[in-house]
């Protein structure tokens, strides 16, 4: 009888006990279901249209991209503000264009005028911390990291992971490259400067090297740290709803990364961009010094030239890149769909500008072609109906803090030069007809319509492209009178005014300009270039 009594007691503790824990889980299921939405924000740098679901490449390898474009809206038209790392994320972040906040490219002068030029605004971050949310980050979501004003982090972030470090041994790979987070380089150093020798410095990114483990710091590479460090946030308990940056590094130069994404393509069967042999010929001659590069040759030449498959191995490399950040990509998208916060959490994936890999004879960001600003972007939301759907409507960059504002129901904030996409989101074919302006250095636009590029350089050149019936860009229509009310029509977007360069007070020719100076006073511009 004793032992049925002890039996009996126990077997009321337990069902109390259960009884308990189901109580506090459902208690504690419906506070996370009463909060706002957490929002998941994830960058991915220097990531051109190359995945599986825009068919950018071929035979680009990217399931849990595509997994979530499946999840979401894929914006199949999106650009950025200025095909620059520094520039375009605080441009995102902010939410002001660079023509308003004179942030071409410098993050010194982005910092010695912070105040001047945001005032009372704040950044994407600092807006959510504001409103009651927790802001965690890690990676590359500034340019240089978590923030690019190291005496503001604290006012953007509540917890921030740590930077990457690479030992001297790895660091001498680089040539003297700067920032520890796009290491490790390949393991016999660049390329460029092996074959041309130490004065081709500006070589030293462009190269590729598929890496063993011990190639890398303890074995791994950033963006595994990055994937691992938002995982664990995922498996926290937050109490109160968070915004967590996750800002992956690759596929950026180098383009380095583990052994097994590259045994995922064959270099003999890699399809290689179309770039007919007269790609330049109809380029204005500042499009031609921006398309040169800044190694000492042109970065073309160098790439042709170094060896015969050096061009076919530098692609191979680039989507081995892209499918080793969107296996990172997969660990987190998975740890969110196990996570309590699955079904109450938007996710953004976003890129801070493309990559071009030999289109235009070109192979940096850093223009106003297709290729430099057109950026991935995909949106999914908790309870959308429109899940998998695709748009071709032109969105810009600078649309993703009002987007988000909206989707998590904050008030509305002062000064965001975008525009909500939640219209969008819910039906992606809608109307909407507002350009994006995307701009290379002081005075260089390109305006991006539904159908057409437009391009206007600061000394008057132009380009005009029909995308309807040219998506590579390969005819400038800009001297054909037929297209004279399109270039009207796309002018009326240049910006009316647009402020100098942050800390200048005038304009003084740049190095475009004096290469352009140099050009034409010695009939020397480069005969792959013409």
């Amino acid at each position: 009888m004793k032992r049925y009594l002890l039996f009996l007691n126990s077997f009321c503790a337990i069902i109390a006990y259960l009884m308990f824990a189901v109580s506090a889980l459902a208690q504690k299921s419906s506070v996370v279901s009463s909060l706002k939405p957490n929002v998941l924000f994830i960058s991915i740098d220097d990531l051109n249209d190359w995945t599986g679901s825009q068919g950018g490449h071929p035979q680009a390898i990217t399931p849990h991209m595509d997994r979530l474009a499946s999840q979401g809206v894929q914006f199949d038209n999106a650009h950025c503000s200025q095909a620059v790392c520094t520039a375009s994320r605080n441009s995102l972040l902010s939410g002001l264009h660079p023509v308003t906040t004179g942030w071409y490219g410098s993050t010194s002068a982005m910092r010695r005028s912070y105040d001047d030029v945001m005032g009372d605004h704040k950044m994407l971050p600092q807006y959510f911390k504001d409103n009651g949310y927790k802001t965690l980050a890690v990676g590359k979501v500034f340019h240089g990291g978590v923030s690019d004003y190291k005496e503001r982090t604290d006012d953007f972030w509540d917890e921030t992971a740590p930077d990457y470090k690479v030992s001297k041994k790895l660091k001498a790979r680089g040539e003297g490259y700067g920032g520890t987070k796009f290491y490790p380089f390949p393991k016999e150093g660049s390329q460029i400067i092996d074959r041309y020798g130490a004065d081709f410095d500006d070589g030293n990114s462009l190269c590729w090297g598929a890496l063993d483990r011990d190639d890398m710091p303890n074995g791994k590479m950033f963006d595994e740290l990055i994937a691992e460090w938002a995982v664990d946030q995922l498996q926290e308990d937050h109490e109160k709803p968070f915004f967590m940056a996750v800002g992956f590094v690759r596929p950026h130069v180098p383009y380095t990364a583990p052994k097994e994404y590259f045994d995922l393509y064959d270099l003999d069967e890699i399809v290689m961009p179309e770039v007919p042999d007269d790609e330049m010929s109809d380029i204005p001659v500042m499009g031609k010094s921006i398309a040169y590069g800044t190694i000492k040759t042109g970065d073309h030449y160098a790439v042709v030239n170094l060896s015969d498959t050096y061009w076919r191995e530098m692609v191979l490399a680039y989507l081995a890149c892209v499918s080793f950040v969107d296996d990172q990509l997969g660990k987190v998208l998975t740890a969110l769909s196990d996570s309590e916060y699955a079904d109450n959490t938007v996710v953004v994936l976003w890129s801070d500008h493309g990559q071009h890999m030999g289109e235009k004879k070109h192979w940096r960001k850093q223009s106003l072609w297709e290729e430099s600003t057109q950026v991935p972007l995909f949106f999914s939301v908790p309870g959308q109906k429109t899940k998998g759907k695709v748009s071709k409507r032109v969105v810009s960059l600078l649309d993703v803090y009002p987007t988000l504002v909206e989707l998590c129901g904050l008030p509305e904030a002062d000064r965001l030069e975008g525009q909500s996409l939640g219209p969008l989101i819910r039906n992606p074919n809608k109307k909407w007809d507002k350009p994006v302006l995307s701009t290379w250095y002081y005075g260089n636009h390109a305006v991006r319509s539904e159908r057409y590029r437009y391009i206007r350089y600061r000394d008057g050149g132009e380009e005009l492209y029909d995308h309807r019936n040219d998506p590579g860009e390969f005819t400038n229509l800009a001297q054909n009178p037929e297209y004279a009310g399109v270039i009207a029509d796309h002018r009326k977007s240049l910006p009316q005014t647009e402020v100098l360069p942050a800390g200048t007070s005038d304009w003084k020719p740049d190095k475009l300009d004096r290469r352009v100076e140099n050009w034409l006073e010695n009939d020397s511009i480069p005969s792959w270039l013409k």
